[in-house]
């Protein structure tokens, strides 16, 4: 056994470097213990750790032995020597493409699935991410844990891929994002964090309507997915299925329905890093301090309703309303997936582009308008180019009226 690999960052340090300041000269972190130890001094008087350190990558979000296996009498480092090995070199590049991204950009098939497969390990590898697995699997014997963890890698994936993707920015925000010890952070608006959906290892499970996944690509900006039926219509129960919510299945990502050039405020940013640090298991890190206590600046009592109760949501003026993808190969072959991922042959393909839905996404539209004016906040690539930043009068007018039409039909 190698002992070059028994130090195991669940959170890699190549993604830790991605928060550093880049004008500092140290290249360290904040890096603040949630519930720090307590131990006794020699004259047998106790003491609390210190919480708060600066410390390089090295030193952050790692655990000794933590994905090592006892294979009888032999001990193996193959998991992080070789699994994580792979997917890490994958999803960094990965990372870097997104925080750039652009329609249509070289490897852009390859790198998506990369990231995809990224995500789903890095949310079951951190400590939380394993006690989750472990009460799911009723399985508590830590190799064959490790096992799972391996087996179910792209759990995630599928439910990712068939989300609205939107990458938002702070650049305009004093205050940046911050990281924790478990990135792929689930939040559902009407799951507080003392809910039974929160408490111990558990998540709102992402197949929830109204569960968006954060994952903060640098200190810069943030993926966040939501899935397409909480996007197209978030009056419905946050808490209940979306439709198809089988884990393990093919599907395909809508690459072109990506919404960029979202720019949050620092009031956004700090509700975000709220949510971050109330899913962290231990510990978060930043390179500014302050950054490390949005508390400061956010109530608990919020948490319905951070950004108006919208914080995560796409713009629904850049969204289209469609009904599946329609594939066509050179050989002559074709395939179809709804938004759902169901094939042609599936029950209940296709048929959530109800009237109902159709007549609350025409809602949602007016009242985004209503709520954050003419300009968007996300922008998506169609008909070959982005959605102007800014709709004219009339454009933002008809928008609102959608609003109107719907209240009117109700009474």
């Amino acid at each position: 056994m190698s002992h070059n690999y028994v130090r195991n960052h669940y959170v890699p340090a190549w993604y830790q470097r991605r928060f550093l300041d880049p004008s500092s000269k140290d290249k360290e972190l904040f890096y603040l213990d949630l519930a720090p130890s307590r131990f006794v001094d020699g004259r047998g008087k106790p003491h609390i750790k210190r919480a708060l350190k600066r410390q390089g990558p090295k030193k952050c979000f790692f655990e000794r032995d933590l994905y090592t296996m006892n294979l009888g009498p032999f001990r193996s480092t193959d998991i992080e020597e070789n699994f994580f090995g792979e997917i890490d070199d994958k999803g960094r590049d990965a990372v870097h493409a997104l925080e750039g991204y652009a329609p249509g950009f070289k490897g852009q098939a390859i790198a998506f699935s990369d990231l995809l497969l990224y995500l789903s390990t890095q949310k079951l590898r951190t400590p939380r991410g394993l006690g989750w697995l472990r009460d799911q699997v009723d399985v508590h014997d830590r190799t064959l844990l490790l096992l799972e963890m391996m087996e179910l890698r792209q759990m995630f994936c599928a439910t990712w891929a068939e989300c609205i993707w939107q990458i938002a920015d702070a650049h305009g925000s004093p205050t940046k994002f911050i990281l924790s010890d478990h990135p792929v952070v689930a939040y559902n608006r009407e799951c507080r964090p003392l809910s039974p959906h929160c408490r111990g290892c558990n998540e709102p499970d992402i197949r929830m309507n109204g569960t968006h996944t954060i994952f903060p690509l640098s200190s810069e900006k943030v993926l966040i997915l939501t899935n397409t039926s909480w996007a197209r219509n978030p009056y419905q129960s946050a808490t209940r299925f979306r439709p198809n919510p089988t884990y393990f299945r093919n599907t395909i990502i809508k690459v072109m329905g990506i919404q960029v050039e979202r720019h949050m405020d620092e009031q956004e940013v700090r509700e975000i890093n709220y949510i971050i640090k109330r899913r962290a298991k231990r510990y978060i890190a930043s390179s500014r301090e302050e950054w490390l206590y949005p508390e400061a600046h956010i109530s608990v009592a919020e948490w319905t309703r951070f950004g108006g109760g919208y914080l995560c949501m796409p713009d629904p003026r850049s969204m289209d309303f469609d009904s599946g993808i329609y594939i066509g190969y050179k050989d002559g072959r074709s395939d179809a997936f709804d938004l759902y991922g169901r094939k042609p042959w599936q029950q209940g393909y296709s048929q959530e582009r109800s009237d109902a839905e159709w007549q609350a996404f025409l809602n949602f539209q007016g009242e985004f308008a209503r709520l954050v004016g003419p300009r968007r906040k996300g922008r998506a690539f169609r008909f070959g180019e982005l959605d102007k930043e800014v709709d004219d009068e009339d454009f933002h007018k008809y928008h609102l009226r959608l609003e109107t039409r719907r209240r009117r039909s109700k009474l």
